[in-house]
């Protein structure tokens, strides 16, 4: 579903978990954030690109290794594949391939692709490394936490902050990888903040922000959630519970939260 469109950005959601696949045109490529859900609405995208790719180059950023974020990948056969090493070495791959399938069998969903763990072909291996795209630059930033394979990712002059599976206005921080890891990618995010013209931010799932003040919000909030995590404050949940729509289905996610933060 068309989420978002402004200027050269073109914002995708899914129905499921509200996960968006960000699509960006420059002079000379087209850059894609994590094609996904469901098989309709990857067509869907495969026919925006069609429309619009011509002679230029398609290359997909993968934020990360979650299953949901590169369910679609074996749809885009030709895109340049960007991600960090940790995503390159992911030793798990396999086991990503299986929830892929699993997810599939358990909805009877049918594929005009065949998933496939995506082969990285730039490979950014430290924090501030670029990339020039015709009128574009990208540059990005490790941001583990989440998973050990984030990476954010600011396109210039245009100020698009791709942030994965943060700075979500639905979630709270999912810690998976890390509790002072996410922290420290939090931090990260404020720094991307004073060092970049920063004028739209689009997370991995929820709504994408053209205001910046609200986006300071977002980081501010994961802030606070990950200190009150550790001091393990007993009004954090129902304050979530107040914040959050979807706070119920995520319950068991805040629950692992708290015991990895606390965790001696």
């Amino acid at each position: 579903m068309l989420h978002y469109q402004k200027n050269n950005l073109t914002v995708f959601q899914s129905s499921l978990y509200k996960t968006t696949s960000a699509v960006i045109h420059s002079e000379e490529a087209i850059i894609m954030t994590d094609p996904t859900w469901l098989p309709e609405e990857i067509e869907g995208i495969k026919r925006y690109i069609k429309v619009h790719l011509g002679d230029k180059q398609l290359y997909i950023i993968y934020t990360h290794s979650d299953f949901d974020h590169i369910i679609g990948s074996g749809a885009f056969p030709e895109a340049t594949v960007i991600a960090s090493e940790e995503f390159q070495n992911n030793p798990k791959k396999e086991e990503v391939l299986k929830d892929i399938d699993a997810f599939d069998q358990e909805y009877y969903l049918e594929r005009n692709y065949v998933p496939q763990y995506p082969t990285v072909d730039r490979v950014i291996k430290k924090d501030g490394e670029k990339m020039e795209l015709g009128d574009m630059t990208l540059n990005f930033y490790k941001a583990p936490g989440h998973t050990n394979d984030g990476l954010f990712t600011v396109i210039e002059p245009c100020g698009i902050f791709l942030s994965g599976d943060y700075l979500s206005d639905i979630e709270f921080p999912f810690i998976t990888s890390g509790y002072h890891d996410y922290i420290d990618t939090i931090d990260k995010a404020s720094l991307i903040m004073q060092y970049h013209d920063i004028n739209i931010h689009v997370p991995g799932h929820g709504n994408a922000t053209n205001q910046k003040q609200e986006i300071m919000d977002r980081i501010d909030f994961s802030k606070q959630y990950l200190k009150r995590l550790l001091n393990n404050d007993t009004e954090l949940e129902k304050e979530c519970r107040s914040k959050f729509r979807f706070f119920e289905g995520m319950k068991s996610s805040h629950l692992e939260n708290v015991e990895r933060a606390n965790k001696k």
